[in-house]
């Protein structure tokens, strides 16, 4: 059965899509929500009188809220936090400083160039089947106001999310971070200004860097605070 409005019923009544003759009565409008730009309207209708009050997205995310049921099931190692974001469930997850073992697609028709190079601590945004944002951070994140720096390498653009281009992510989260440094890189997204030293001009950071052990944190960029990755902020920029 489904619930067909009467057009022409100002009162807001549905009734039931039922076969003819059955007397079912109509559904009464309780209440409705109306989404301004500036306010949220709340209209009761209860004993045929009409109750109107403010209310905020908070207490109407919180009345949603208290009939649904989340859980972030097993959360990947080194995860840092978990967020419902606008993809459905997000974890950032930490990588310690390391050697990665990228290839770069500098110029097409011809081979790769690949390089080993030492990167930073990064913090990765993940969610399942979706390219991971990416950002430097010289230790673990253990506070809101930490800092965090623009990751210094390619396919990211300025907000720190990260470019698919061809390759398809799958659904391990823990994974993302692996994929992300296993697919192919190239000269695209936003790589500049994510280097002291080279601020405009990546490639040249990678050919000096590349066969090192350990990343320069001098070099890193500043970009944000924790904090605004956990309000998802970096979505807007």
């Amino acid at each position: 059965m489904v619930l067909q409005p009467q057009a022409e019923d100002p009162t807001g009544e549905f009734h039931w899509a039922t076969p003819a003759g059955m007397e079912v009565p109509p559904d009464q409008l309780k209440l409705r929500l109306d989404f301004y730009e500036e306010a949220i309207v709340l209209t009761v209708f209860e004993n045929g009188q009409n109750t109107v009050r403010l209310v905020s997205a908070t207490d109407v995310a919180l009345a949603i809220a208290r009939d649904s049921e989340f859980s972030s099931g097993f959360l990947p190692r080194d995860a840092l936090w978990w967020r419902s974001g606008r993809n459905g469930q997000e974890v950032a997850v930490w990588r310690p400083p390391r050697v990665w073992r990228v290839a770069l697609m500098a110029e097409p028709l011809k081979p790769p160039r690949r390089f080993s190079l030492p990167m930073p601590g990064l913090v990765f945004i993940c969610s399942r089947g979706n390219p991971p944002g990416v950002w430097a951070a010289k230790r673990r994140p253990a506070s809101p106001e930490d800092l965090v720096y623009k990751a210094p390498a390619f396919n990211i653009f300025s907000s720190g999310l990260s470019c698919q281009g061809t390759h398809h992510y799958g659904a391990e989260l823990n994974q993302l971070p692996e994929e992300f440094f296993a697919s192919f890189f190239s000269p695209t997204g936003d790589p500049k200004n994510r280097s002291i030293r080279h601020p405009d001009n990546l490639l040249a950071l990678w050919e000096e860097l590349d066969g090192r052990e350990k990343y320069p944190n001098d070099d890193l960029v500043e970009y944000c605070r924790v904090k605004d990755l956990l309000e998802g902020k970096y979505r807007r920029r």
